[in-house]
């Protein structure tokens, strides 16, 4: 089947670390915090519902996808009522559990099953070695959690993984500590807590892969821009990378060097990308993305670029089957802790549509070139799965059963509306998505 070109413009969502951010340090800061093309996702409207509880006024234009937050300063939060729903969100469960772990109430978080399953025990170590009282409620280390405010001593806290929601829940609780919190990583992971900490106030010293935390005495309120968040636009940047003629411009897309991986990796392969109207919003690098469509080569995938796109290697796995050669995906243990185990998702899946695909410990090595047949594929309810697959549908012109395909509202509610008009301005609808 002839693929069809992606041609044209878009503009996706904002951003999803930095719009959890802009809520939690906007609530712990004095003054009222406005946001603009805030994420209307699932996870973040988990974290809002959250601070709401705790007390906090936040005004939420979903028409306009901007946010106003009435903070209270950084002792402004109230107990609240009830259990803290985290739903989905690992990053609103580790983020506030570090917050959490300095205010002078009790309370408890959950989410939702597989929140009940995610590693909590990397952040109630360095916690705990912090003098937090956190402890999981059902003795597995993961949530619910039950989280007793105390009194903070910073540290430098030597993390074995690099993981910008363990660093962030450490340099969260350093906000109320005694002394300096420092965090001292394998590799660097995405820096936006430090970056966004910087913009409100709080004095945060990076050296190589280290971020030291001096406690401020307050935090002040900003006004910050969110850019389209560079998750979201790698489906549709493979898409076009991977279909000659095609001409997609991706509008005002962050490409923070901490999680530009993708963008490394593709040109490694020989991807046609250019940046256009480079500049700065509200602290954070951002671009228009041109990309056009042609072939790929294999390549490896490995080290310290990993944490730079570890939300990206399911889609960078799908643009790998339909590459020349072999690519191989190493050193990306995280995968098979986040929403799912993304690597066996993905090799099951991708097997099941014919792909050449072996599991590793560490990742997967997939050989490109082999047709893709439509298959029955679990997303699992992972939206970086579900996406992942679609994507693997339209580049071989099967597309397969996702089950559970509408989880993509967690960060990108309109995805199937967006793909769906690209491909349509070209020739009749051939995604028939039941739930666009």
């Amino acid at each position: 089947m002839k693929k069809i070109p992606l041609c044209g413009e878009l503009t996706v969502p904002g951003d999803k670390s930095i719009s959890h951010r802009s809520i939690m340090f906007g609530a712990l800061a004095k003054g009222t915090t406005k946001v603009e093309n805030f994420l209307q996702g699932a996870d973040c409207l988990s974290t809002i519902n959250c601070f709401q509880a705790m007390g906090i006024s936040i005004e939420n234009s979903k028409e306009k996808n901007q946010v106003l937050i009435h903070g209270k300063g950084l002792h402004g939060l109230t107990a609240p009522k009830s259990v803290l729903d985290c739903g989905n969100s690992g990053t609103t469960t580790r983020l506030l559990s570090g917050i959490l772990a300095a205010q002078p109430f009790t309370c408890e978080l959950t989410g939702d099953a597989s929140i009940q399953k995610r590693p909590m025990g990397r952040i109630i170590t360095p916690l705990s070695a912090m003098g937090a009282d956190i402890t999981g409620i059902k003795e597995n280390r993961c949530a619910p959690l039950r989280i007793r405010g105390r009194r903070l001593s910073g540290i430098h806290y030597q993390s074995p993984v690099a993981s910008a929601q363990v660093k962030s829940a450490v340099l969260l609780a350093g906000l109320y500590a005694d002394g300096i919190t420092t965090v001292t990583e394998p590799y660097l992971s995405r820096n936006h807590t430090e970056l966004m900490l910087g913009g409100f106030g709080a004095k945060v010293e990076c050296c190589g892969t280290s971020a030291a935390l001096t406690p401020p005495k307050e935090l002040y309120a900003q006004e910050l821009t969110v850019p389209g968040d560079i998750s979201s636009a790698a489906y549709f940047l493979t898409a076009a990378a991977l279909i000659p003629g095609s001409e997609l411009l991706i509008r005002n897309v962050g490409i923070n060097p901490t999680r530009d991986g993708i963008l490394q990796v593709y040109r490694n392969m020989g991807a046609d990308i250019t940046f256009l109207n480079g500049r700065t919003v509200s602290g954070e690098p951002a671009a228009d993305l041109l990309i056009r469509g042609g072939h790929l080569h294999g390549t490896s995938v490995g080290g310290a670029v990993i944490p730079s796109l570890i939300d990206e290697l399911p889609i960078i796995a799908v643009a790998a089957c339909f590459a020349d050669g072999e690519t191989v995906i190493s050193d990306a243990e995280e995968l098979k802790v986040k929403e799912s185990n993304r690597i066996a998702v993905m090799t099951e899946g991708l097997s099941a549509m014919g792909a050449d695909v072996t599991e590793t410990e560490d990742g997967m090595i997939i050989r490109g070139g082999r047709f893709l047949k439509a298959a029955s594929i679990d997303s699992h309810l992972d939206h970086r799965i579900a996406m992942s697959f679609t994507i693997a549908g339209l580049l071989s012109g099967n597309m397969p059963d996702i089950k559970g395909m509408d989880c993509v509202k967690i960060s990108y509610p309109d995805f199937y509306r967006d793909l769906e008009r690209l491909v349509s301005a070209h020739q009749p609808p051939i995604l028939n998505f039941s739930i666009i």
